[in-house]
């Protein structure tokens, strides 16, 4: 067994094989200061709290699970019915050395087993019986796969529960809910469940991606309380955050949660809620106007902020301090000059949708309230557990252009990199692009990070923070609504500390990386920073 740095937070123990990464998956659940597994192909990443457990004592903690813990029984079988009409069909064929009539007749033939959950809620990885379909990832991921799309990567099929990115090989399209936030239990395909694929009709009926019809007009309408927040105008993107959902990997549900930690916590702080109280989370700029009074801040980017009152009156309101507002009164939040994201909290807290114990918007899951239009409104709580914290901590966040230094550690895969790869990935500038979202900032630079191992990598977990490098060499660095799991690999991962630094920054931004002393020492020990042993 080898157990490899994920992060500062986080172990990742690979195994021989899937039944062995199920039992040390299985094993691990009651170790001391474990956070959340999320279990893999031959891996399981192993989350857990440095205040109570170590990385070297969980170390020796996880070498010390059994070998022989009792795996569970399949109890559950499925058939999903497949179009398959996938625009990666003939290229899988040329690759398998058959026809693309055969390459279905093999996969209908085939029994399929849920071996893990990952990626998004409801995303089963299957391993089949037929041999045949082992195929590289696509060496581009597509920034959008549509929710139904069938596909093939390594020796797994996998069926996207809802439209997101993805570098899996598609081979057809199905119309069953793979997730439902209603239905007991939401994925359709957990963990042992058998599966059996069969051929569908041309056409069927048009996929809608589960509950979000329901959800998107959720949103609490204000009857709780007297006070509202109408939506004017919602910039770029406006969104329900909490502190997520934490404990749900086993679903396919990633936290989520505030991108931003310190800029919810010093918001709700202002106006005395709760820390982890919902409220929201904005890019580009918005105007809101409230119903009833209420009590607002602003925390997290920098940029002008406009009360404007019932007569037209303008008044600025100051950054990160409470401030009153009247029913009628519109809050204009300009595009900001430092910083990406807005949060703004309002005394009593945002009211939303629960999903699975939160308010927070996953956009990557389709969890929690839809994303906030014009027109929308919503509700207020009537109560605050603290008074209101009129003195702002200056905090400085960076504008385009700026660079930025990040703390990393290396690890879990830097040894699929050559020397020259990782010395460009700390000594290189880094630019943030304007593909960029809550899910991931896509990185560019003028030397791409150059690969020692070019083969495929089974599916395994990915913290918060993961910097992980695409074929084309490229970084991607994950930000709260990212996959559980992924089949690039991993060079290293922010510290939790420059999580939220990361979470503000703005298209043209420049980041350099630096490594963590204690990664550093690991490298010369233990292959590049990748292994505690």
């Amino acid at each position: 067994m080898r157990v490899l740095t994920a992060s500062d937070r986080a172990l990742l123990v690979e195994a021989a094989d899937l039944d062995e990464a199920m039992r040390i998956h299985l094993g691990a659940a009651g170790l001391p200061g474990v956070v959340e597994r999320v279990p893999g192909a031959r891996t399981v990443l192993v989350r857990f709290d440095p205040l109570q457990v170590s990385a070297q004592e969980l170390t020796e903690l996880l070498r010390g699970i059994p070998a022989d813990a009792v795996l569970p029984v399949p109890s559950r079988a499925v058939t999903i019915p497949v179009r398959y009409d996938g625009e990666d069909l003939a290229a899988v064929a040329d690759l398998l050395g058959f026809t693309a009539e055969e390459v279905v007749a093999r996969h209908l033939a085939a029994e399929w087993r849920v071996a893990f959950s990952g990626f998004a809620p409801g995303f089963g990885y299957l391993v089949g019986s037929d041999p045949l379909f082992d195929v590289p990832r696509r060496s581009s991921p597509r920034t959008r796969v549509p929710a139904g799309s069938v596909g093939l990567a390594g020796p797994f099929t996998g069926v996207y529960p809802r439209e997101s990115p993805g570098g899996w090989q598609l081979i057809g399209q199905t119309d069953a809910a793979m997730w439902d936030v209603d239905r007991d239990p939401p994925a359709l395909l957990s963990p042992g469940t058998v599966v059996r694929f069969a051929r569908a009709e041309r056409d069927g009926p048009p996929i809608v991606a589960p509950s979000l019809a329901a959800r998107a007009s959720a949103h609490d309408r204000g009857e709780a309380s007297d006070a509202a927040i109408e939506v004017v105008h919602p910039g770029l993107q406006l969104l329900v955050q909490d502190r997520g959902r934490p404990g749900h990997a086993a679903l396919g549900v990633s936290a989520s949660g505030a991108a931003d930690r310190t800029a919810l916590g010093d918001a709700n702080r202002a106006v005395g809620n709760g820390r982890g109280a919902a409220v929201l989370e904005n890019v580009g700029g918005a105007v809101l106007r409230v119903r009833g009074s209420a009590v607002l801040a602003v925390a997290g980017a920098v940029g002008g902020l406009i009360v404007t009152d019932a007569a037209g009156d303008e008044r600025p309101v100051p950054h990160g301090a409470p401030f009153g507002m009247s029913s009628g009164d519109a809050l204009h939040l300009e595009p900001p000059v430092r910083g990406l994201r807005y949060v703004i909290a309002a005394r009593g807290g945002i009211r939303g949708e629960l999903a699975l114990g939160s308010r927070a918007t996953d956009t990557l899951a389709g969890l929690g309230p839809a994303p906030l239009a014009a027109g929308d409104v919503v509700g207020i709580g009537d109560g605050a557990p603290h008074a209101v914290e009129p003195d702002a901590v200056p905090r400085t966040l960076p504008a385009s252009g700026d660079l930025v230094d990040l703390e990393i550690t290396l690890g879990p895969r830097a040894d699929w990199f050559t020397e020259g790869a990782l010395r460009t990935l700390a000594e290189q500038e880094w630019e943030v692009t304007p593909r960029s979202d809550r899910v991931g900032i896509r990185l560019r630079g003028p030397v791409p990070l150059e690969r020692a191992i070019t083969g495929e990598l089974p599916s395994e977990g990915a913290v918060t923070g993961a910097i992980q490098v695409p074929p084309d060499g490229q970084p991607v660095l994950f930000l709260a609504d990212h996959p559980l799991t992924g089949g690039y690999p991993i060079v290293g991962a922010l510290t939790d500390r420059c999580l939220d630094l990361a979470a503000q920054l703005p298209p043209g931004a420049r980041i350099r990386f630096r490594v963590a002393p204690s990664s550093s020492r690991s490298a010369d020990a233990a292959g590049r920073g990748s292994s505690l042993g």
